[in-house]
C-alpha cells in the first residue's frame, strides 16, 4: 500500500516542539512533509525554524491553513483557542499534556495561592467542553499527546491486560524529577498549577489508561475515576528549606509535591505522587498489581543500558538521560530515550489514526478525565484532602 502523505504544522518553539519536530522525522507509516512552524514569539520561532530548514509562518491562522495535522506545542495557558481555531479547519489537533486548565481571572496579581479551588474546576470542565464541542462539530478529531500511554512498558501492559482478563487492584505510580525547564512553570496563572498537574497528569493518565483497558476487555466499557483525596505540598517555599542549589526553588504561587489517591467505579484505587524534589533524573514509573499478575513498568529510569565513567568531562559531550545532574559515576544512560518514552510510537499512532483511520488510544476523553481529576484533586488539597467526587464530561 502506497503511503499517505499528510502535512504537519508545529505551534510553538520551544522544549515540546523539539520532541515533535524530532519524533515526526521517525514516523514511518505515512509519509509527513514537515510544513513549518508558528510562535508567538518570533525570535525563537526564527531560531527554530531555521536550525530545522522549515518554513517560520507569519501567522497562526496560515499555519492551521497549510497542513492537515496541527501540534499544539505550547504553554496551556494557550491550548484552548489554538485547538479550537484548527478543528474549525476541519485539522487533526495533536495537543500537548497538560490539556488545559484554569490559569487565573488575569489580573496582574492573581496569586495560585489564594483562590476558590470550586472556581478552578468549574472554569477548567468549561473549557474541556468548549475544545470537545469543537471537536464534535467538525471532522478534525484532538489527539492527546500523552507520551506514557504509547511507552512500551505500558503497553506491554495492554496485552497482558487483555489475555489474562486480570482486575487491577492497585497501581502506584510517579513522575518525578529536580524541576521543569520552563521558565513559567511555577507561576499558577502560566502554567494551572503545580506538580499535580505539571507532572501528576502522566502517571494519573497511564492509570485511567490501563482501567479503560481493563473495563474494555473484561465488560466492554471503561472503567472511570470516581473520587479522588489530594495533598500538596510547597517544600522549596518553607522558611526553613536548606537550598543547596541542586533543586529549582523558584516557584512563586504553586505546589512542587503532591499525592492523589483514586478510587475508580469499580472500587480498586491507585496511589500516584508527583514532586519537583528528586534528584537524580526523571523518575517515572506505575506498578500495577492486579488479581493475576504484578508489573512494574519503568519508563524512565531503565537499565537498558548502564554507563560509569570516573570524570564528567568525559561525557561532556554526551547526552545521558534527561535531568541528571551529573554525569559523572553510573548512570542509567538511556540509548534511545524516545523510543522508551513512548514519544516515537505515539507520533506514529497518531499519523496512522490521521492517514488511515486506526484506532485512537489517547483521545479527547482520556484528556479530560485527566483534567477533570486533577482540578478536583485540587479541591481535595483545598480541603485537606476531603473524598470529592470527579466529575463526568
Amino acid at each position: 500500500m502506497e503511503k499517505k502523505i499528510l502535512k504537519a504544522g508545529i505551534v510553538g518553539s520551544g522544549f515540546a516542539a523539539a520532541f515533535h519536530y524530532d519524533a515526526l522525522l521517525r514516523v514511518f507509516g505515512v509519509q509527513v512533509v514537515i510544513s513549518g512552524a508558528y510562535s508567538a514569539t518570533r525570535e525563537k520561532l526564527l531560531k527554530f525554524a531555521g536550525a530545522r530548514n522549515i518554513k517560520a509562518f507569519g501567522s497562526l491562522d496560515d499555519l492551521i491553513a497549510a497542513v492537515d495535522v496541527v501540534h499544539v506545542c505550547t504553554p496551556p495557558v494557550t491550548h484552548e483557542p489554538i485547538v479550537i481555531a484548527a478543528l474549525k479547519q476541519n485539522k487533526q489537533v495533536i495537543v500537548e499534556k497538560p490539556f488545559t486548565g484554569y490559569f487565573g481571572d488575569g489580573s496582574e496579581d492573581f496569586n495560585g495561592d489564594h483562590f476558590s479551588k470550586s472556581k478552578g474546576l468549574e472554569f477548567s470542565l468549561q473549557s474541556i467542553r468548549n475544545m470537545l464541542q469543537a471537536e464534535k462539530s467538525g471532522a478534525g478529531r484532538i489527539m492527546y499527546a500523552e507520551n506514557w500511554i504509547y511507552a512500551p512498558a505500558i503497553q506491554k501492559e495492554k496485552e497482558l491486560l487483555q489475555k489474562t482478563g486480570a482486575q487491577i487492584i492497585w497501581m502506584h505510580g510517579e513522575e518525578s524529577h529536580s524541576g521543569s525547564h520552563s521558565p513559567t512553570y511555577g507561576i499558577w496563572k502560566f502554567s494551572g498549577g503545580g506538580s499535580m498537574i505539571g507532572k501528576g497528569c502522566h502517571p494519573l493518565a497511564a492509570a485511567i489508561y490501563l482501567k479503560q483497558v481493563e473495563g474494555k476487555a473484561r465488560n466492554g466499557k471503561p472503567i472511570r475515576p470516581k473520587t479522588i483525596t489530594a495533598r500538596t505540598h510547597a517544600i522549596t517555599r518553607m522558611k526553613d528549606f536548606q537550598n543547596d542549589g541542586f533543586l529549582r526553588a523558584t516557584y512563586q504561587d504553586t505546589e512542587d509535591f503532591a499525592l492523589l489517591h483514586l478510587e475508580f467505579e469499580d472500587g480498586t484505587i491507585a496511589d500516584l505522587f508527583a514532586s519537583e524534589l528528586v534528584l537524580g533524573g526523571v523518575h517515572n514509573w506505575i506498578e500495577v498489581n492486579t488479581t493475576n499478575h504484578r508489573t512494574i513498568c519503568n519508563i524512565t529510569p531503565n537499565n537498558a543500558m548502564q554507563a560509569y565513567t570516573p570524570a564528567e568531562k568525559y561525557f561532556e559531550n554526551v547526552y545521558v538521560v534527561e535531568k541528571t545532574e551529573t554525569k559523572q559515576g553510573w548512570s542509567s544512560m538511556s540509548p534511545d530515550e524516545s523510543w522508551f518514552t513512548g514519544y516515537q510510537h505515539e507520533m506514529e499512532a497518531f499519523y496512522r489514526s490521521a492517514a488511515y483511520g486506526d484506532e485512537l488510544e489517547s483521545d479527547s476523553s482520556l484528556a479530560a478525565d485527566v483534567i477533570a481529576t486533577i482540578y478536583a484533586g485540587y479541591v481535595s488539597a483545598e480541603r485537606k484532602g476531603a473524598e470529592v467526587e470527579i466529575p463526568n464530561l
